[in-house]
């Protein structure tokens, strides 16, 4: 893959550091980064949810944090575990650490985040302020059945 040098468009613009940044990321590998697994799904004309795959945590173990346009989930396993008094012959199920993030578009929101069959779903809403919303402007027309009057100066 190509690698493209944004250096000129920093000497040239203001204010879109964010989107380069982001461009330059995207042009990274991804190292490889695949657990937890999750799903993003849009559930309506505003609404998204994350669902991620976090069998084996439960509440007090994850934490979710939104900060400047990026929603950081993260899991780390408590210490205190009785799995450790015994023996495992296999392990199958993984009892690591992550940190997964996501970038999130402006006005969007984290609404609600709820645990449940070792999902976790993260409930975001894209709330557009009434400002920046497109408005309908009316057109007025003319009456067409009056009479339009010219008029001239004499000197």
């Amino acid at each position: 893959m190509r690698h493209v040098d944004f250096s000129p468009l920093y000497r040239s613009t203001v204010g879109f550091d964010r989107l380069f940044t982001m461009l330059d990321s995207l042009a990274q590998p991804d190292q490889g980064q695949a657990y937890p697994p999750y799903n993003i799904e849009r559930t309506g004309e505003n609404t998204y949810r994350i669902t991620m795959a976090v069998a084996g945590f439960d509440e007090s173990e994850l934490s979710i944090e939104a900060h400047a346009h990026v929603l950081t989930v993260k899991g780390e396993k408590g210490e205190g575990d009785t799995a450790e008094q015994s023996e495992f012959l296999y392990r199958g199920i993984a009892k690591r650490a992550f940190e997964r993030r996501f970038q999130l578009a402006d006005h969007v929101e984290v609404r609600n985040a709820s645990l449940k069959n070792g999902l976790l779903h993260i409930d975001l809403l894209r709330d557009i302020p009434e400002a920046m919303k497109p408005r309908k402007i009316s057109i007025a027309a003319e009456n067409a059945n009056q009479a339009k009057a010219i008029e001239a100066h004499v000197n």
